[in-house]
């Protein structure tokens, strides 16, 4: 069971870069329609300098381009059987635009254990940077693990 010792290890930072074939793949999968995300014409008159990228792309960036994706079950001894994903988050701080080249940084945050024990909800937040070192966005997620616990 992963415990208090894990709060604070970060993980290997991903290095992703917006492209805009990905991102349209993205785009067509979810049914976004939204101009801002498809043509520069829109998005600059929105007031951006580019395409930014929808809210939920920084997930998807980090789980495609990471090259161990499984290394946070790894170190911490969790079976990838018994992981839920919680819920996720996204704090920006400045627009993400296609051709951005971004380095996230995930890090554990929290271990809560629930249900004496039978649930280990485990906080990840993830610093996102640009090329440029500019802090544009915070992920958040939880995972769930499904503990075995013995009966009395």
């Amino acid at each position: 069971m992963v415990d208090q010792s894990a709060v604070g290890r970060c993980f290997t930072p991903v290095t992703a870069r917006v492209e805009p074939g990905r991102l349209r793949y993205f785009l067509n999968t979810l049914g976004e329609q939204n101009k801002v995300y498809r043509d520069v014409d829109a998005a600059r008159a929105a007031g951006f300098t580019g395409m930014p990228v929808p809210p939920t792309y920084l997930f998807c960036l980090e789980m495609m381009d990471v090259d161990d994706p499984f290394e946070m079950l790894t170190a911490l001894g969790i079976d990838l059987a018994r992981v839920l994903h919680g819920e996720q988050s996204f704090v920006y701080h400045a627009p993400v635009l296609v051709g951005d080249t971004l380095t996230l940084r995930p890090r554990v945050t929290s271990v809560t254990n629930k249900k004496g024990g039978a649930m280990t909800l485990i906080g990840i937040q993830c610093e996102v940077t640009n090329q440029d070192g500019v802090h544009v966005a915070d992920t958040g997620r939880t995972i769930v693990v499904r503990n075995e616990v013995a009966s009395s």
